[in-house]
């Protein structure tokens, strides 16, 4: 099944996000938590397509955002805060989580993907949920040891001219050193280099802890170990699924 976005960028006609008909086995509706470099976004494709939701992520609505000609409020402050390097503040996240909110009651269910990001945006999420009479089933945290996501980010190469994304061993190119589109120098991000990843690594873990036992408290959080194919991690997160569902059903 597939899902229509738009009202989630657009914030209206939220019902062209509904499904010709409900999951078979209920509406899943998750939270993913992940670093980057963990595979997230490959799982949550992969979720989408074996569950029906849909994957909504506050990424790809600031990154829609700069294309629209009349965001809201909300998001203009949002899209100047990041134009500044400044941290996006938590009522402005969740104020623009609010205005998207019929995207959170779509039969279907969901994915939230960047939100919350914060025990604050996790307690505004709850009360939001609660206002429309739905909840959340499951919060999905993949992981993955420190040295493995430094191998992974830490192989990435980016075109200087057309800002292409290659990988030493995953995705290499053709010619060493070489972008296959343009023929521009492949180079190594700053934000990729080993130091620079375990500092990223150290700032995630310390913004999530609280999440992480906010959610475990409440019986909601799996720890999904992100090693192996696409596949196979897939196969982890739908036996964690199960086995909430038998928890909830017991």
């Amino acid at each position: 099944m597939q899902s229509d976005r738009s009202a989630w960028f657009q914030a209206r006609d939220f019902s062209r996000c509904q499904p010709p008909r409900p999951p078979a086995d209920g509406p899943w509706r998750m939270v993913l938590l992940g670093p980057p470099g963990v595979g997230k976004g490959t799982q949550a494709q992969l979720l989408r397509e074996a569950l029906g939701t849909c994957h909504l992520s506050t990424g790809d609505l600031l990154r829609a955002a700069k294309c629209e000609r009349n965001p809201s409020p909300a998001l203009k402050q949002a899209l100047e805060a990041m134009r500044l390097g400044e941290l996006v503040p938590d009522e402005l996240v969740v104020t623009m989580v609010r205005e998207r909110a019929g995207c959170l009651h779509c039969c279907g269910g969901f994915l939230l993907d960047g939100f919350p990001r914060t025990l604050a945006q996790a307690e505004a999420l709850d009360d939001l949920l609660t206002e429309l009479g739905v909840s959340l089933d499951a919060v999905l945290s993949y992981v993955l040891p420190v040295e493995q996501i430094v191998d992974r980010l830490g192989g990435r190469r980016t075109c200087e001219k057309c800002k292409s994304v290659f990988h030493i061993t995953a995705q290499p190119p053709r010619v060493g050193g070489i972008c296959d589109r343009c023929g521009g120098i492949l180079v190594l991000r700053e934000d990729d280099r080993p130091d620079s990843i375990r500092v990223r690594m150290r700032a995630y873990d310390a913004s999530t802890r609280p999440l992480r036992v906010f959610y475990d408290r409440k019986g909601l959080l799996f720890e999904i170990p992100a090693t192996g194919t696409p596949g196979e991690i897939l196969g982890r997160t739908m036996r964690a699924l199960n086995e909430r569902k038998v928890m909830v059903c017991a």
